[in-house]
Formats: structure tokens, sequence, C-alpha cells
């Protein structure tokens, strides 16, 4: 058999962190490990003020120091930090991930297809590593009203890791937490949309460039693992409001013509029945964080209907991404009751 041989790419991993100096002794010097040739480490600081930068500066000197005024958050931290990177792809990894000595390997691999916009590698989680993490698992998903999920990963059922999503794959999102992708196109589509501020901005920024006509990849022979619920930890009535607020703005921005208004107003209702059922379950503050977006969501409808108009220009496609499923998540998993990626039947599967 001819033995493939693949280009090396030089790759810039950026680690947006705020007053995390305890994440950075854990988790960085696994990343400094790195066994590739062609790579840099650029630390985004938010203005941190627990000592970051003079640990880093005294034990990892060869590393960047992006300095910024103020917490710009993950989005605006990343998008700040570009300007420093001096590799042609982009590596956005939380402060909070271990990685596997030879990663970089498996991510290089995925970018020496010219279609390939971006790339994930397999997520297990930092505290059970036989397990996929909860943030993207083997690779992220949307269902047709715009409710994300993982392969490995629906809803709050996780799944071990037995090799059963050891396949390369399209795949409609790559994790956050792990997200490479190719500075040309991040900087053409725009990069991070800091209006969500937290959560939901790789999966817009995902569906950007698919629209655009590029192609988002998992690849199972990178392997990191993640901590998770750093930022807004499980069930908390903020981290409610962003995914609803978030989920809105990305719906509108991005879905086409010709299925915005059915499956738009469709995901309100949906909505309006999460929002009643928390507040029956005796979650009053889940209810009010789901009202509070949507307001927020129409306050900000001429910005988001701008955006809207600018994105569409740009589609080379009136029709919605493949690798969106056709089905209701919501559906198959509540009444249905699935709770593993590979029990969908198998017309609904990525190719």
């Amino acid at each position: 058999m001819q033995k493939i041989i693949h280009s090396l790419k030089g790759f810039s991993i950026v680690i947006v962190t705020w007053n995390a100096l305890e994440h950075l002794k854990k988790y960085l010097p696994s990343v400094a490990q790195t066994e590739y040739p062609d790579f840099e480490i650029i630390i985004a600081d938010n203005a941190s003020i627990d000592g970051s930068k003079k640990w880093i500066r005294k034990n990892f000197p060869d590393i960047k120091i992006a300095t910024f005024d103020d917490n710009y958050g993950y989005c605006g931290g990343n998008n700040r930090a570009v300007p420093f990177a001096e590799k042609e792809i982009l590596v956005f990894l939380n402060n909070d991930v271990r990685v596997s000595s030879d990663w970089l390997h498996g991510l290089n691999a995925a970018f020496n297809n010219s279609e390939v916009a971006a790339a994930q590698p397999k997520l297990r989680a930092d505290l059970q590593p036989d397990y996929f993490e909860y943030a993207g698992a083997a690779g992220g998903f949307i269902d047709q009203y715009g409710y994300p999920f993982c392969r490995g990963r629906i809803f709050e059922e996780v799944e071990l890791d037995e090799g059963q999503y050891d396949d390369k794959a399209k795949i409609f999102w790559a994790s956050g937490a792990a997200l490479a992708v190719r500075k040309d196109l991040f900087l053409e589509s725009g990069g991070f949309d800091e209006d969500f501020e937290f959560h939901m901005e790789e999966i817009d920024l995902c569906w950007r460039l698919q629209n655009q006509g590029h192609s988002i990849v998992y690849t199972p022979s990178s392997l990191v693992y993640h901590l998770g619920g750093g930022s807004l930890p499980m069930g908390s009535p903020r981290k409610v409001y962003y995914n609803f607020r978030n989920s809105l703005f990305m719906l509108w921005k991005n879905y086409s013509s010709v299925n915005l208004r059915k499956r738009f107003i469709i995901r309100v209702l949906l909505d309006i029945v999460a929002a009643w059922k928390a507040l029956l379950s005796g979650k009053p503050k889940e209810w009010t964080a789901i009202a509070k977006a949507h307001i927020h969501f129409l306050l900000k409808m001429g910005k988001i209907n701008r955006k809207r108009k600018e994105l569409q220009q740009k589609r080379v496609s009136h029709n919605d991404p493949e690798t969106m499923m056709r089905l209701s998540i919501i559906w198959k998993h509540f009444a249905k009751g699935l709770s593993r990626f590979q029990d969908l039947p198998k017309k609904y599967l990525a190719k």
C-alpha cells in the first residue's frame, strides 16, 4: 500500500485565559510538550491579576503573551489574539485542555484536504478519560431546529469511548474547546461574533464556513482531554440564557431563506415549551432566563438582520448544509428514548 505523505502546516495555538493560573499550571505543560515541528503558543490574557503572565514568562519564556486591557471573554479574546499568530492554522484551545503529545499530526492530516476549513480532535473528559467530553465528544451536529448534540453525547447522555467513532467524518461544528481553523478563512468570515459573548460562537462560525462552501471535519487520530464546566456551570440560569439567546442569534443569521420562517417558528414554540416545563419543574430562574433570551433577541433584531443580509450574499448554496440533521433530536431523545448517536437511523447519519 502506498504511504500517504502529508505536507506540514504551521499551527498557532491560541489559549484565552482570565485569572486561571491554576488551570495554566495543570494543563499548559502538556501543550508546551507537543511533539510537532512547526507550532507556536499564544496566551491571550484578558487582564488577569493572578500572576499568570509572571508564571508563564518564568516557566515558558518562548510562549507569546497577548495582553489585553479588559476581559473580552472567549470570542473577544480569541479575535484579538489572531493578529499575533504567524502560522496558517489557528487552534483555539481552552485553558483546561490536556493534549496528547502527537495531537497536531492528526489535525495536520485533516488540513491536507483543501476543502476543509476547520477540524476538531477527539475530546475525552479529563476527569473520566475513558468517556467522551460533553463539549465536543467526537464532533458536533445540530438538528433542523438548531439543537446541538455530538457523536458521543446527546443532551446529558455522554458515551464511553469504545472506538465507535474512530472514523474520520464531516461534522456540522467543531468544539470551541479545541477548534482548528484556517487563519485566512477565519479572517474572511469575520471571526467569532462577539455579540455571542459565551456559548455557540463556534457553531455559528462553522455554519458560516459551510454556507460559504467549506467543510468541517472530525479527526480521531488527534486526541485531547477537556476538563469543562469552568466558565459557567451546568444548569446555571446565566448559561441557560446564553444558550437560548445565542441559538436564536445563530439561527436567524444562518438559516437558508427556504427554511428560515417555518423552522424558526417551530423553534420558538419549542423554547416556550421548555420555559414552561422549567417553571412547572420548580425552576423559575430558568423560566426567566429563557424569557430574557427571547426579549433580548427581539431587541437586537435590527443588528441581527443586517448581519443576516451580509451573510446571505456570501452563500454558495440556497440550501442548509448537508451535515444538518433532518430530524428533531428533541423528539428522538425525549419521546423515543434515543441516547446514542450511533443509534440514529442510518439515513440521518452524515457521510
